[in-house]
């Protein structure tokens, strides 16, 4: 904000509009696949699968510690709080594959 502006708003007598905030607890569709990592996106689909961090390391062959680091840069990424959001987003993105059964 400038000096000017800064000025203008204390010397007003309108109230102030709040920014529109979305709901943190809503995934952001919005928000496109490509944001992630094709490893991030792995990770993100088997989360969307409802699997633990120790059962996605044992699918991808890769330390429970490295899930753990991929979980916390998707929900960092997409501004999530919970890895239901996380899942609710891969479902909303259409990037489970559809089971046959």
């Amino acid at each position: 904000m400038s000096t000017e502006q800064a000025i203008e708003y204390a010397l007003s007598t309108q109230e102030p509009v709040p920014p529109a905030t979305s709901d943190p607890r809503r995934p952001q569709p919005d928000k496109p696949a490509n944001i992630l990592t094709r490893r991030e996106q792995q990770v993100a689909i088997l989360i969307g699968r409802g699997f633990t961090n120790l059962r996605i390391a044992e699918d991808l062959e890769i330390t429970e510690r490295t899930v753990e680091t991929h979980v916390s840069k998707i929900l960092r990424k997409l501004s999530f709080r919970s890895r239901t959001q996380v899942a609710t987003w891969v479902i909303e993105q259409g990037l489970l594959p559809v089971d046959p059964n």
